[in-house]
Protein backbone atom coordinates (compact mmCIF):
# COMPACT_ATOMS: atom_id res chain seq x y z
CA UNK A 1 0.00 0.00 0.00
CA UNK A 2 1.49 3.28 -0.77
CA UNK A 3 1.73 6.11 1.64
CA UNK A 4 -0.36 9.29 0.76
CA UNK A 5 0.29 12.87 2.50
CA UNK A 6 -2.51 13.98 -0.09
CA UNK A 7 -5.22 12.14 -1.49
CA UNK A 8 -5.38 11.94 -5.61
CA UNK A 9 -6.72 14.77 -7.85
CA UNK A 10 -6.42 17.75 -4.49
CA UNK A 11 -7.67 21.09 -5.98
CA UNK A 12 -6.58 23.73 -3.54
CA UNK A 13 -6.21 26.82 -5.01
CA UNK A 14 -2.73 28.27 -4.13
CA UNK A 15 -2.90 30.90 -5.63
CA UNK A 16 -5.84 32.74 -4.33
CA UNK A 17 -3.21 33.00 -1.58
CA UNK A 18 -0.77 34.52 -3.71
CA UNK A 19 -1.42 38.45 -2.68
CA UNK A 20 -1.26 37.17 1.18
CA UNK A 21 1.62 35.27 0.35
CA UNK A 22 3.21 38.16 -1.53
CA UNK A 23 2.63 40.19 1.54
CA UNK A 24 3.99 38.07 4.41
CA UNK A 25 7.43 37.18 2.42
CA UNK A 26 7.80 41.15 1.87
CA UNK A 27 7.23 41.32 5.68
CA UNK A 28 9.55 38.57 6.61
CA UNK A 29 12.44 40.37 3.85
CA UNK A 30 11.98 43.76 5.49
CA UNK A 31 12.35 41.84 8.73
CA UNK A 32 15.25 40.53 7.85
CA UNK A 33 17.27 43.39 6.39
CA UNK A 34 16.12 45.38 9.15
CA UNK A 35 17.34 42.83 11.67
CA UNK A 36 20.88 42.69 9.21
CA UNK A 37 21.51 46.30 9.37
CA UNK A 38 20.75 46.86 13.10
CA UNK A 39 21.65 43.42 14.81
CA UNK A 40 24.02 42.29 12.23
CA UNK A 41 25.46 38.83 12.28
CA UNK A 42 27.03 37.03 15.16
CA UNK A 43 30.47 36.02 12.82
CA UNK A 44 32.44 32.97 14.15
CA UNK A 45 36.76 33.23 14.17
CA UNK A 46 36.37 31.92 10.11
CA UNK A 47 35.18 35.57 9.18
CA UNK A 48 36.44 37.41 12.31
CA UNK A 49 39.82 35.81 12.83
CA UNK A 50 40.66 34.29 16.00
CA UNK A 51 41.86 30.80 17.71
CA UNK A 52 39.86 28.04 18.58
CA UNK A 53 40.81 25.70 20.64
CA UNK A 54 39.51 22.15 21.89
CA UNK A 55 40.14 19.84 24.64
CA UNK A 56 39.21 16.74 26.29
CA UNK A 57 40.11 14.89 29.59
CA UNK A 58 39.49 11.58 31.11
CA UNK A 59 37.36 13.25 34.20
CA UNK A 60 34.34 14.99 33.48
CA UNK A 61 34.76 18.94 32.66
CA UNK A 62 33.82 22.32 34.75
CA UNK A 63 33.03 24.28 32.25
CA UNK A 64 32.95 27.15 34.38
CA UNK A 65 36.01 26.27 35.89
CA UNK A 66 37.62 26.11 32.51
CA UNK A 67 35.76 29.83 31.75
CA UNK A 68 36.95 31.15 34.80
CA UNK A 69 40.64 30.27 34.05
CA UNK A 70 40.82 31.31 30.37
CA UNK A 71 39.22 34.53 30.96
CA UNK A 72 41.99 35.46 33.88
CA UNK A 73 44.13 35.31 30.92
CA UNK A 74 42.68 38.90 29.63
CA UNK A 75 42.76 37.61 26.18
CA UNK A 76 40.30 39.63 24.75
CA UNK A 77 36.36 38.01 24.32
CA UNK A 78 36.39 34.58 25.32
CA UNK A 79 33.57 32.35 24.45
CA UNK A 80 33.83 28.52 26.32
CA UNK A 81 31.42 25.95 25.02
CA UNK A 82 31.03 22.35 26.34
CA UNK A 83 30.28 19.56 23.91
CA UNK A 84 29.46 15.72 24.14
CA UNK A 85 30.32 12.89 21.99
CA UNK A 86 26.59 11.26 21.33
CA UNK A 87 28.81 7.93 20.98
CA UNK A 88 30.91 7.44 23.60
CA UNK A 89 29.68 10.71 25.93
CA UNK A 90 32.77 12.12 26.14
CA UNK A 91 32.63 15.23 26.91
CA UNK A 92 35.13 18.49 24.95
CA UNK A 93 35.37 21.90 25.87
CA UNK A 94 35.87 24.41 23.08
CA UNK A 95 37.11 27.53 23.18
CA UNK A 96 37.03 30.75 21.26
CA UNK A 97 39.33 33.48 21.63
CA UNK A 98 38.80 36.86 19.44
CA UNK A 99 40.86 38.17 16.77
CA UNK A 100 44.46 39.67 18.53
CA UNK A 101 46.43 43.02 17.09
CA UNK A 102 50.00 43.36 18.05
CA UNK A 103 50.69 46.72 18.98
CA UNK A 104 54.14 49.04 19.09
CA UNK A 105 55.13 46.80 15.97
CA UNK A 106 58.72 47.45 14.98
CA UNK A 107 59.54 48.68 12.00
CA UNK A 108 59.95 47.06 8.72
CA UNK A 109 57.41 44.04 9.88
CA UNK A 110 54.01 43.95 8.19
CA UNK A 111 51.20 44.69 10.84
CA UNK A 112 49.08 41.38 9.88
CA UNK A 113 52.66 38.89 10.33
CA UNK A 114 53.13 41.05 13.79
CA UNK A 115 48.95 40.05 14.55
CA UNK A 116 49.53 36.71 13.28
CA UNK A 117 52.33 35.72 15.78
CA UNK A 118 50.26 37.46 18.79
CA UNK A 119 47.62 35.15 17.85
CA UNK A 120 49.46 32.38 18.26
CA UNK A 121 51.08 33.26 21.49
CA UNK A 122 47.65 33.77 22.85
CA UNK A 123 46.93 30.18 21.31
CA UNK A 124 49.66 28.70 23.26
CA UNK A 125 49.10 30.94 26.64
CA UNK A 126 45.22 29.13 26.41
CA UNK A 127 46.37 25.77 25.74
CA UNK A 128 49.53 25.83 28.47
CA UNK A 129 46.79 27.50 30.85
CA UNK A 130 43.96 24.65 29.93
CA UNK A 131 46.83 22.17 30.35
CA UNK A 132 47.97 23.15 33.87
CA UNK A 133 44.04 23.35 35.25
CA UNK A 134 43.44 19.68 33.38
CA UNK A 135 46.63 17.91 33.90
CA UNK A 136 48.50 15.62 31.10
CA UNK A 137 45.76 13.44 30.74
CA UNK A 138 44.20 16.38 28.36
CA UNK A 139 44.56 16.00 24.93
CA UNK A 140 44.17 18.76 22.34
CA UNK A 141 41.42 17.49 19.73
CA UNK A 142 42.02 21.02 17.82
CA UNK A 143 43.66 24.13 17.60
CA UNK A 144 43.18 26.85 14.58
CA UNK A 145 44.61 30.02 13.91
CA UNK A 146 42.45 32.39 11.49
CA UNK A 147 44.21 35.83 10.92
CA UNK A 148 42.42 38.80 9.86
CA UNK A 149 43.75 38.42 6.15
CA UNK A 150 42.14 34.85 5.58
CA UNK A 151 38.91 36.14 7.24
CA UNK A 152 38.73 38.51 5.01
CA UNK A 153 39.12 36.44 1.88
CA UNK A 154 36.59 33.95 3.63
CA UNK A 155 33.95 36.39 3.50
CA UNK A 156 34.94 37.92 -0.06
CA UNK A 157 34.85 34.28 -1.46
CA UNK A 158 31.63 33.28 0.73
CA UNK A 159 29.39 36.46 -1.08
CA UNK A 160 31.13 35.18 -4.43
CA UNK A 161 29.92 31.99 -4.27
CA UNK A 162 26.17 32.75 -3.00
CA UNK A 163 25.90 34.67 -6.01
CA UNK A 164 27.12 32.87 -8.54
CA UNK A 165 25.43 30.11 -7.19
CA UNK A 166 22.07 32.43 -7.87
CA UNK A 167 23.54 33.58 -11.14
CA UNK A 168 24.20 30.07 -12.62
CA UNK A 169 20.89 28.94 -11.67
CA UNK A 170 19.79 32.42 -13.48
CA UNK A 171 21.15 30.73 -16.75
CA UNK A 172 20.10 27.33 -15.98
CA UNK A 173 16.60 28.34 -15.68
CA UNK A 174 16.25 30.75 -18.82
CA UNK A 175 17.77 27.76 -21.18
CA UNK A 176 15.67 25.32 -19.67
CA UNK A 177 12.69 27.06 -19.35
CA UNK A 178 11.91 30.62 -21.14
CA UNK A 179 12.88 34.01 -18.89
CA UNK A 180 9.56 34.25 -17.49
CA UNK A 181 9.79 31.23 -15.31
CA UNK A 182 14.06 32.43 -14.48
CA UNK A 183 12.66 35.50 -13.14
CA UNK A 184 10.26 33.64 -10.39
CA UNK A 185 12.79 31.40 -9.78
CA UNK A 186 15.56 33.85 -8.98
CA UNK A 187 12.93 36.12 -7.16
CA UNK A 188 12.22 32.70 -4.93
CA UNK A 189 15.95 31.92 -4.69
CA UNK A 190 16.82 35.66 -3.48
CA UNK A 191 13.75 35.25 -0.96
CA UNK A 192 14.69 32.00 0.90
CA UNK A 193 18.89 33.41 1.06
CA UNK A 194 17.83 36.96 2.54
CA UNK A 195 15.57 35.26 4.78
CA UNK A 196 17.71 32.67 6.06
CA UNK A 197 20.15 35.34 6.96
CA UNK A 198 17.64 37.54 8.90
CA UNK A 199 17.01 34.13 10.88
CA UNK A 200 20.92 34.29 11.97
CA UNK A 201 20.85 38.05 12.62
CA UNK A 202 17.50 37.49 14.60
CA UNK A 203 18.98 34.34 16.52
CA UNK A 204 22.32 35.48 16.93
CA UNK A 205 23.51 32.10 16.08
CA UNK A 206 27.20 31.60 14.96
CA UNK A 207 27.43 31.99 11.46
CA UNK A 208 30.82 29.91 10.45
CA UNK A 209 32.16 29.20 7.08
CA UNK A 210 29.82 25.74 7.06
CA UNK A 211 26.60 28.49 7.05
CA UNK A 212 27.50 29.43 3.56
CA UNK A 213 27.65 25.70 2.68
CA UNK A 214 24.36 25.08 4.20
CA UNK A 215 23.35 28.37 2.18
CA UNK A 216 24.26 27.18 -1.30
CA UNK A 217 22.48 23.78 -0.34
CA UNK A 218 19.16 25.74 0.05
CA UNK A 219 19.80 27.18 -3.14
CA UNK A 220 20.08 24.19 -5.15
CA UNK A 221 17.54 22.40 -2.97
CA UNK A 222 14.86 25.27 -3.52
CA UNK A 223 15.65 25.51 -6.95
CA UNK A 224 14.53 21.48 -7.49
CA UNK A 225 11.73 22.54 -6.17
CA UNK A 226 10.60 25.20 -8.11
CA UNK A 227 12.15 22.90 -11.25
CA UNK A 228 9.17 20.09 -10.36
CA UNK A 229 6.61 22.54 -10.61
CA UNK A 230 8.10 24.46 -13.50
CA UNK A 231 8.39 21.00 -15.44
CA UNK A 232 4.58 20.11 -14.29
CA UNK A 233 3.69 24.09 -15.59
CA UNK A 234 5.06 23.55 -18.77
CA UNK A 235 3.75 19.72 -19.54
CA UNK A 236 0.07 21.72 -18.63
CA UNK A 237 0.36 24.28 -20.92
CA UNK A 238 1.00 21.56 -23.70
CA UNK A 239 -1.94 19.53 -22.43
CA UNK A 240 -4.65 22.24 -21.64
CA UNK A 241 -4.26 24.93 -24.31
CA UNK A 242 -7.53 26.67 -23.45
CA UNK A 243 -7.25 26.66 -19.16
CA UNK A 244 -6.63 30.02 -17.50
CA UNK A 245 -2.87 30.63 -16.41
CA UNK A 246 -3.96 30.64 -12.91
CA UNK A 247 -6.00 27.47 -13.17
CA UNK A 248 -3.62 25.65 -15.02
CA UNK A 249 -1.04 26.77 -11.79
CA UNK A 250 -3.42 25.84 -9.26
CA UNK A 251 -3.52 22.03 -11.12
CA UNK A 252 0.65 22.07 -11.34
CA UNK A 253 0.91 22.67 -7.96
CA UNK A 254 -1.05 20.07 -6.52
CA UNK A 255 -0.08 17.28 -9.23
CA UNK A 256 3.41 17.83 -7.59
CA UNK A 257 2.31 18.52 -3.74
CA UNK A 258 3.06 15.18 -2.54
CA UNK A 259 6.05 14.63 -3.94
CA UNK A 260 6.95 18.37 -2.86
CA UNK A 261 5.94 17.58 0.84
CA UNK A 262 7.71 13.90 1.15
CA UNK A 263 10.71 15.35 -0.55
CA UNK A 264 11.02 18.05 2.68
CA UNK A 265 9.47 15.67 5.36
CA UNK A 266 12.54 13.37 4.21
CA UNK A 267 15.11 15.92 4.46
CA UNK A 268 14.26 17.48 7.55
CA UNK A 269 13.82 13.25 9.43
CA UNK A 270 17.57 13.18 8.57
CA UNK A 271 18.51 16.86 9.81
CA UNK A 272 16.29 16.30 12.47
CA UNK A 273 18.58 13.28 13.44
CA UNK A 274 21.87 15.97 12.97
CA UNK A 275 20.00 18.55 15.37
CA UNK A 276 20.13 15.99 18.08
CA UNK A 277 23.02 13.82 17.60
CA UNK A 278 25.34 16.45 16.54
CA UNK A 279 26.43 18.74 18.67
CA UNK A 280 27.02 22.71 18.97
CA UNK A 281 29.12 21.87 16.28
CA UNK A 282 26.62 21.30 14.18
CA UNK A 283 23.80 23.13 15.61
CA UNK A 284 24.39 26.22 13.10
CA UNK A 285 24.80 24.51 9.95
CA UNK A 286 21.28 21.88 10.78
CA UNK A 287 19.69 25.54 12.02
CA UNK A 288 20.43 26.76 8.41
CA UNK A 289 19.08 23.43 6.74
CA UNK A 290 16.02 23.31 8.54
CA UNK A 291 14.34 26.93 8.33
CA UNK A 292 15.69 27.07 4.53
CA UNK A 293 14.12 23.97 3.40
CA UNK A 294 11.10 24.97 5.53
CA UNK A 295 10.96 28.49 3.52
CA UNK A 296 12.55 27.10 0.01
CA UNK A 297 9.33 24.93 0.20
CA UNK A 298 7.22 27.79 0.93
CA UNK A 299 8.87 30.02 -1.86
CA UNK A 300 8.30 27.26 -4.28
CA UNK A 301 4.53 26.98 -3.93
CA UNK A 302 3.84 30.43 -3.01
CA UNK A 303 6.37 32.88 -4.14
CA UNK A 304 8.21 31.02 -7.67
CA UNK A 305 4.57 29.55 -8.91
CA UNK A 306 1.96 32.60 -8.70
CA UNK A 307 5.37 35.00 -9.66
CA UNK A 308 4.26 33.18 -13.30
CA UNK A 309 0.93 35.19 -12.96
CA UNK A 310 2.89 38.35 -12.94
CA UNK A 311 5.57 37.76 -15.46
CA UNK A 312 2.53 36.33 -18.07
CA UNK A 313 4.19 33.26 -19.10
CA UNK A 314 3.71 33.00 -23.10
CA UNK A 315 1.42 30.04 -24.72
CA UNK A 316 3.31 30.39 -28.39
CA UNK A 317 6.49 27.80 -27.38
CA UNK A 318 3.74 25.65 -26.24
CA UNK A 319 2.73 24.73 -29.75
CA UNK A 320 5.46 21.72 -30.08
CA UNK A 321 5.02 18.49 -31.79
CA UNK A 322 2.73 16.04 -29.76
CA UNK A 323 5.58 13.62 -29.17
CA UNK A 324 7.20 16.16 -26.87
CA UNK A 325 4.09 15.67 -24.67
CA UNK A 326 5.32 12.90 -21.78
Amino acid sequence: MLLKLFPDNTKIGFTKLRFAAFAFSSALIVGSIFALMTMGLNFSIDFLGGATIEVTDEEPLDIAEIRSTVNALNVGNVDVQLTKDFIDAKESAVVFVERQTATNVPEGVDQATADEEVQQEVATKVQNALQELLGDNMVVLKRDVVGPTVSGELIEKGVTAVILAIAMMLIYIWLRFEWQFSVGAIVALVHDVIITMGMFAVTQLKFELAIIAAILTIVGYSMNDTVVVYDRVRENLRKYKQKPLRELIDLSINDTLTRTVMTSGTTLLALLALAIFGGTVLRGFTMAMVWGIVIGTYSSIFVASPFLLLTGVKRDWSKQPAAATP
